[in-house]
Parts: C-alpha cells; sequence; structure tokens
C-alpha cells in the first residue's frame, strides 16, 4: 500500500491596513462635521446651512485619497492619511468659526477649503508620480538649487507684517515658498548626508566627554548656519531660520550618531539667535513681546498677553466651540499664528492636548516609518520630513503658549495659509511612498525549474 504527501508553501503577504484606514477615516470626517453643527448651534441657535456641503466636500476629500492610497500605495502606514484629514478638517472648522466674528476681516474657510483642495491634488501627484522615493536621490543638487531660490525670493517682494516671507503671484496671490523649500531642502539633506555622513562621523579628539568633528568637516553646518542667519536678517523670519538650521542638524546627528553635532549646532543657533534679536528691530519686537506680554502698544495689551488671557478662561473644558472671545485678538492672528489660542479657550486644556497628541501620533508614524526603511536615503528623508514637521508644531505651539518668542509661522493643516496646507499634504504623500515601500512584503523567491525536476519523493 502506498501514499502520497504533499506539502503546498504559500506566500501570504502582510496585511495591508486599508480598511483600517477607512474607518478611520469614517472618524476623522466625523468629527470636523459635528464640530462645524456645534458651532452653528452655538453661535446662531440652528444647524449651519453649509453643513451637508462641508460634509460632503471633507467626505468626497477623504474617500479620493484612500481610494488612490489603496491602488498606488496599498501597504503604506493606516493612520497618516486619517490624522491629516482631521487636523484639515478641524483647521477649517476653526476658521469658519473665527469668519463669524465681523471684527477678525474677510471670511477666510471659503478660500481655505480651496487650498486644502489643492493640497489633496498635490497629494495625488506625488503619490502616482513618484513611485519610489529613491528616484528624488537623483536630484539632490537640483534640489538644493531649487530650495535655494524659493528661499531667496522673498527678498525681493515687499515685507508683509514685518517679515519678507510672502511672494506675490498675479492671480494667485501670496505664498510662502518657505513652505516648500523645507520638503525640497530635505531631500538635499538626506541625498548629500548619505554620501558624506562616513567623513562626518570621524573625529579627531574627544574633549570633555564629546567627540569633537574635525576642522575640515565643521563646513557643512557652518554654511548653513550662515545661510540661516542671512535669511534671519534680510527676510526678517525667525521660524524658517530655525527650521532650516535645526532640521539640518537633526539629520545630520541621525546620519552620524555624534552627540557633538547637536552641541554645536545648540550653540551657533543661540549665538545667531541672540545676535540679531539684538539688532534687527522687528525680531526685537518680538522677543519684548515674549519678555514682557503684559507691556502695552498702542494702547492696548499684546497679541501674546491676549492669547494668554484666551488659554485661562479655557481652563479644563473650554467654554465650548462658538462661545470664546478670540475676536479680542488683533488682526488676522486668530486665524493663523494664534490659531492654538481659539482651540485652548473653547476646547479647554483638554482639547488643546488632544490636538497636540494628533500631531505627536503623525510626527510617531513618521519616525517609525523612519526605522523601517530598508535604504539609508529613505530612512534619512523620512525622519528629516517628521523632523521638520516636529520643530514647525513645536516653534508654533511654543510660540503661542509663550515658551519661546512667537515667530510667525503656520500651524500645519490648521492655520490659515494656503502655502502651508499644500505643501503639508505633499510632506504626508512622501511619508506614505516611504511607508509604503518599507512595509511592503518582500516578493517570494521565484522556483527553480531544475529543482522541480531533481525533486522525487517516494514513498512506499
Amino acid at each position: 500500500m502506498s501514499a502520497s504527501n504533499t506539502t503546498t508553501i504559500t506566500s501570504i503577504g502582510a496585511p495591508n491596513r486599508r480598511n483600517t484606514e477607512l474607518a478611520l477615516l469614517v472618524f476623522a470626517v466625523a468629527i470636523p462635521v459635528f464640530a462645524y453643527a456645534n458651532v452653528g448651534l452655538a453661535k446662531n441657535g440652528s444647524v449651519p446651512a453649509g453643513l451637508l456641503g462641508y460634509g460632503v466636500g471633507l467626505g468626497l476629500l477623504a474617500t479620493v485619497t484612500h481610494l488612490l492610497v489603496r491602488k498606488f500605495a496599498p501597504y503604506a502606514d493606516p493612520l497618516m492619511l486619517p490624522i491629516a484629514t482631521l487636523l484639515n478638517g478641524l483647521g477649517l472648522v476653526l476658521i469658519w468659526r473665527l469668519d463669524q466674528e465681523p471684527s477678525l476681516g474677510s471670511a477666510m474657510a471659503p478660500k481655505q477649503l480651496m487650498w486644502s483642495t489643492f493640497g489633496v491634488v498635490l497629494f495625488v501627484l506625488v503619490l502616482v508620480l513618484v513611485k519610489d522615493h529613491r528616484i528624488l536621490q537623483r536630484y539632490t543638487y537640483i534640489s538644493m538649487v531649487l530650495a535655494l531660490v524659493l528661499l531667496v525670493l522673498p527678498v525681493f517682494f515687499p515685507p508683509v507684517y514685518g517679515a519678507r516671507i510672502w511672494i506675490s503671484l498675479p492671480g494667485i496671490g501670496s505664498l510662502q515658498p518657505g513652505e516648500f523649500a523645507k520638503i525640497i531642502i530635505t531631500v538635499f539633506f538626506a541625498g548629500y548626508l548619505m554620501v558624506k555622513r562616513d567623513a562626518l562621523a570621524l573625529a579627531s579628539r574627544r574633549v570633555m566627554g564629546l567627540y569633537l568633528p574635525r576642522g575640515r568637516d565643521l563646513g557643512p553646518i557652518l554654511v548653513i548656519w550662515a545661510v540661516s542667519l542671512l535669511i534671519l536678517v534680510f527676510e526678517t523670519d525667525l521660524g524658517t531660520s530655525l527650521l532650516f538650521f535645526g532640521l539640518f542638524v537633526i539629520m545630520l546627528y541621525v546620519a552620524t550618531e555624534r552627540t557633538s553635532w547637536i552641541v554645536f549646532g545648540l550653540l551657533l543657533s543661540s549665538a545667531g539667535a541672540v545676535a540679531v534679536a539684538s539688532s534687527e528691530p522687528h525680531v526685537k519686537i518680538r522677543v519684548q513681546d515674549w519678555l514682557h506680554p503684559l507691556a502695552l502698544q498702542n494702547g492696548a495689551v499684546t497679541e501674546t498677553a491676549q492669547a494668554r488671557y484666551a488659554f485661562g478662561s479655557g481652563g479644563l473644558f473650554g467654554s465650548g466651540l462658538g462661545q470664546g472671545y478670540s475676536r479680542l485678538i488683533h488682526g488676522i492672528a486668530p486665524k493663523s499664528d494664534y490659531i492654538l489660542a481659539t482651540v485652548g479657550e473653547e476646547l479647554g486644556l483638554a482639547g488643546l492636548m488632544a490636538v497636540l497628541l494628533l500631531y505627536g501620533l503623525l510626527i510617531e508614524r513618521g519616525i517609525r516609518t523612519a526605522l523601517a526603511a530598508r535604504d539609508p536615503f529613505g530612512k534619512l528623508l523620512a525622519i528629516g520630513l517628521s523632523g521638520g514637521f516636529a520643530l514647525q508644531v513645536f516653534v508654533v505651539a511654543g510660540g503661542v503658549t509663550g515658551l519661546i518668542p512667537l515667530t510667525g509661522m503656520t500651524m500645519p493643516f490648521m492655520a490659515q495659509g494656503g502655502s502651508s496646507v499644500i505643501a503639508n499634504w505633499a510632506l504626508v504623500a512622501i511619508l506614505l511612498r516611504i511607508s509604503d515601500t518599507a512595509r511592503r512584503p518582500a516578493p517570494s523567491p521565484a522556483p527553480s525549474p531544475d529543482a522541480e525536476a531533481t525533486q522525487v519523493v517516494r514513498n512506499q
């Protein structure tokens, strides 16, 4: 009697978690829609007439992005897209809520929705056209030139609110090139440091427990420091200069694993900030507002003090959406620089921490993507994008809460600003592309015809 046994080995890929992403997107759309209705009930005692249109529009954007991620990046991280959608949706609600205050100028929510749509379009284009993030490595030095051009452009345009960070384009309006430059310069840093990291990691001597780099290797950090100071001096843009220099130091530390670079970076940034703050009037005013928030300016307290009053009046759970007094903050600040003050006043400490946790989770998923990336360029690019995003969130939140001087940067996805929302959607798209490559299961080895021909199983 003979018996025949066969064993079949199949390769089962890792789950792509797209259904998880879809379920989270339902909540990411439902929460802003509920907040939109809440504002209307608080301000007018009725559900706002535009609720259906807002819900359908946000839901359509979420559906399109999900379907394209499912098709072009099926193994990408399932949390990034829902978090970005939720933050963008909440930002639209808060801007619309502030539009209800006549003292805060013209309505900006419709325009912000338009910019968000453009951001989603760019998100789709990046996801579809960049099929492999390693293609970007070919454009290392081209990206450096392009980033420098974008950083220099605002010098040739008149200052707005004391800073030269905008350019005016006919038919489009004002744009902040620095928002796009932060992504492009990260591509350059990743490509450059991947090639030069071994030379930069060499240490000439050890002083007080730190391995000091060789003198000739200090060139890159000194050049970047000088460029960041030039941006600060000619454009009086404290936020971009801090982001630009801090991003390079973070990536340099990750590439070389040398703590000495962090020390040098902190020393150089501190020296540069002190020197410019003591000589540049616009930066000096921001520092004075930070040190003396209760000082009067033109008979009124500073915006910094008003933001702190807003946080204080919000308490633990806030006054409720639509029931705060953010209109007391001057100008357009509540919709841009100080939008977190509205969150703190109307949603309280609990709501503010929830928003910051969303940002923290998005940053954590970006860092996790960097750890999972299989190529050094992808690791550096992911950590650079995540680190730059984290720096921007810290600088804005720190300025609004009084931890550091206000820099004038916008809160990603939430604050009014077309350049910011478009650039950050592109940033998320690149992270999703890297994540898809990192999480994609390795292809199973092809069967060998010779092995199949010689394999004989005999059971007697």
